[in-house]
């Protein structure tokens, strides 16, 4: 049974041949059947996907003509809008000169610091006094160092192209002058009070301490009268601040001097950053000459006028009447001709600031190509570092001799050469058993109250010879964060000073700028350490707020209002910098853009502040350097701000587009939101969108306030630095 069931089963099986081919034939039909249809399909797909291409190139090709078309137009809107830009510096101007006349008007005996005649006076005047305590030399001080600030903030504030490079070497001898005469003075009284030293003794340890506190200057200074050889820790007034010294140093006549001055006279100047003059200077004469040019057509104008009226006089001379007349017509002539010709003269000078302060601005954005000089390993390159809370010199010094009191009067030995600093470690150590005999000295200071360190502070000497800071020959560094107390160990004494990474705020993370009322806004920065909020309204600036990791930070600077440049060095100074300077590029990654379109960006978003909202759109890093992505939204004050409905925007310097993407969007596109236009100007863009309440704000911004924003923008460089 089995063996021939399966015998019929193979019989089935079997196929003809004739059946196979026919198989092969039906299968092969409904191969090309289906290569047929997926070849019409994907060639209808293909029309439709051209199609569309075709539709959207005319549209974007509609678009371009039309935005080409009115391009002028919209950038004369422009044009006029940023007057505000100019007539904000001509204000400055007026203000400059304001104060110099309100300077001289007063009298004070103060000298003006632009006036190098009254500085040499004055320094000299101040030279030749002598004796002066040390509570003398600290009120002299402040005079001394307002007139420092004053020629810092010339050198700042003059716009580049109205400082002469004779100026600029004036206002830095000056500076350099009055720092050295400072510090000498504040030398000549320190002998002072140590020849008192005797009769100052403390009656416990029989060593003199005394301690002088300043807003500006802090003195510690201990003389060793008892020359105790147990006595190696010197802590004054019940505070950490102070120092352990070595036996040979508590057995000889010196002092111990800390000088802390809480501003930095020590680093040298930095260079004033000079604009590319050869375009300022070629637009400016260009335009100079335009304005030459019409100043002689109108005048001669007047004067052929003129010539033609009186040989008409004269031909008619019967006809007084009528000759009266003419001569009042031509004194209207040529009223109106000088009338015009002041506007056209005014016109013209406002075209000349603006490019000046086209310049000037442009030069707050541009990167510099070439990194600052090579430094040495144990050198502080202060283009990468910046140095906080002011100076700590650290001296010891030669105890002079001492007041003595003889029959009533008290006589002292005065040293001819002056306080002398006590050399230690000695040039030579042979004399001296050990070589342990000069051990590093520990010393304990405090750090500024009113500055702000995101990390353990680094502490630097200064090398006198090399002019520069140095990282060497200091070790055992450690720091107490709640006490703010630096303790560290010297190999020898000098100025020391305590420095921060300058960039540790940048990259930032993120930024907005938020209207807050009429010619208000806030712009809050956001760092990996700290969120900043800055207001700004007029000519103004004020620190709103510091947040250290959701803690708020109570800083000095919060609650006064400054104009920018004060304002950004005094942040500065605080350890709060997010102000780049043109070399940071070489210290930072950055998102860096073409600085022509940092520039119009800032300015455009200055001119829209007063009503519309900006904010940090992450797709900014992702699309090119010669293109910014920003979010945008009008500004109502009334309404929630819990979700508020941002629009990307995309500007390149001369066109604005609305993107159609979101920020939660997965992947970047430059495609057009649907409905919108491209427009010349960031202005018109928003003005597609925007109320026409929103667009009036704008219209009547204060030029100031503007300028204020703009500024404001341009240091922090949100663009290329977030």
């Amino acid at each position: 049974m089995g063996p021939k069931a399966k015998k019929s089963g193979s019989k089935k099986k079997k196929v003809t041949k004739a059946e196979r081919l026919k198989l092969l034939q039906e299968e092969e039909e409904r191969r090309l059947k289906e290569e047929e249809e997926a070849r019409l399909k994907y060639e209808k797909e293909e029309m439709e996907r051209l199609e569309i291409q075709r539709i959207e190139k005319e549209k974007w090709n509609r678009l371009e003509a039309k935005d080409l078309e009115r391009r002028n137009e919209e950038l004369e809107e422009l044009y006029l809008l940023e007057r505000c830009f100019p007539e904000a510096e001509k204000l400055k101007q007026e203000t400059r000169m304001l104060s110099q006349w309100k300077h001289y008007i007063q009298c004070d005996g103060s000298p003006d610091p632009s006036i190098a005649q009254e500085m040499n006076t004055f320094i000299s005047l101040w030279k030749e006094k002598t004796n002066e305590t040390f509570e003398e030399v600290i009120e002299k001080s402040k005079v001394v160092l307002n007139l420092i600030e004053k020629l810092k903030f010339i050198l700042l504030e003059t716009p580049p192209c109205d400082l002469q490079d004779k100026n600029i070497i004036q206002y830095q001898e000056s500076i350099l002058q009055l720092q050295e005469l400072l510090h000498l003075k504040f030398n000549v009284a320190t002998e002072i009070l140590l020849r008192q030293a005797s009769t100052l003794a403390d009656l416990d340890s029989g060593n003199m301490e005394k301690v002088i506190k300043d807003e500006n200057v802090t003195l510690y200074v201990w003389a060793n009268l008892k020359k105790n050889p147990r006595h190696r820790s010197v802590r004054f007034s019940e505070t950490q601040i102070g120092f352990e010294i070595p036996r040979i140093l508590a057995t000889s006549d010196i002092a111990v001097r800390l000088l802390h001055t809480h501003y930095d006279h020590v680093s040298a100047l930095h260079p004033v950053s000079t604009p590319s003059k050869e375009h300022t200077s070629s637009v400016t004469e260009l335009v100079k000459d335009d304005v030459e040019n019409v100043e002689k057509a109108i005048s001669k104008e007047v004067e052929e006028e003129s010539k033609q009226q009186e040989k008409q006089s004269h031909l008619i001379q019967e006809e007084k009447l009528k000759v009266e007349e003419e001569q009042d017509d031509i004194e209207v002539k040529m009223s109106s001709a000088e009338e015009e010709s002041e506007a056209i003269k005014c016109e013209l000078e406002m075209k000349v600031l603006s490019e000046t302060v086209s310049a000037a601005q442009l030069l707050l954005v541009e990167n510099s190509s070439e990194k600052p000089d090579f430094f040495e390993n144990d050198m502080v390159d202060l283009f990468q570092f910046t140095t906080l809370g002011g100076v700590y010199h650290l001296d010891i010094l030669e105890l002079p001799p001492q007041c003595k009191p003889v029959k009533g009067w008290m006589i002292v030995e005065i040293l001819k050469e002056g306080l002398q600093k006590y050399t230690y470690p000695p040039e030579t150590t042979e004399d001296f058993e050990t070589e342990n005999a000069f051990p590093p000295i520990e010393v304990t200071l405090e750090v500024h109250e009113n500055v702000i360190f995101f990390e353990n502070p680094m502490v630097v000497r200064w090398d006198a010879e090399g002019k520069h800071w140095r990282t060497d020959g200091i070790s055992n560094v450690s720091y107490k964060p709640k006490e703010r107390l630096v303790t560290f160990s010297l190999d020898t004494f000098g100025p020391v000073t305590l420095i921060q990474d300058a960039h540790i705020n940048m990259p930032y993370q993120s930024w907005e700028l938020r209207p807050l009322d009429v010619n208000k806004v806030l712009l809050t920065v956001t760092t990996v350490f700290t969120e900043i909020q800055i207001q700004i309204k007029e000519n103004l600036c004020m620190l709103s707020s510091v947040k250290l990791k959701d803690k708020k930070h109570i800083s000095i600077l919060e609650g006064t209002w400054m104009t920018p440049i004060p304002f950004i060095i005094a942040l500065k100074e605080a350890g709060l910098n997010i102000f780049p300077t043109r070399y940071s590029h070489f210290y930072v990654v950055i998102n860096n853009k073409v600085p022509l379109v940092e520039v119009k960006a800032y300015r455009q978003m200055a001119l829209l502040s007063s009503t519309f909202a900006f904010g940090w759109s992450k797709w900014n890093l992702l699309c090119n350097s010669t293109k910014v992505v920003f979010k945008v939204r009008e500004h109502l004050p009334e309404e929630c701000t819990e979700n508020p409905n941002w629009a990307l925007l995309m500007f390149s310097g001369d066109r604005a587009q609305r993107l159609k993407i979101k920020e939660e969007s997965e992947a970047f596109s430059e495609a057009l939101k649907e409905e919108t236009e491209f427009h010349s100007t960031l202005y018109h863009m928003v003005r597609d969108f925007a109320s026409k309440e929103a667009m009036e704000k704008v219209r009547s911004s204060n030029c100031q306030f503007v300028n204020s924003v703009c500024h404001m923008l341009l240091s922090t460089r949100l663009l290329s630095y977030s």
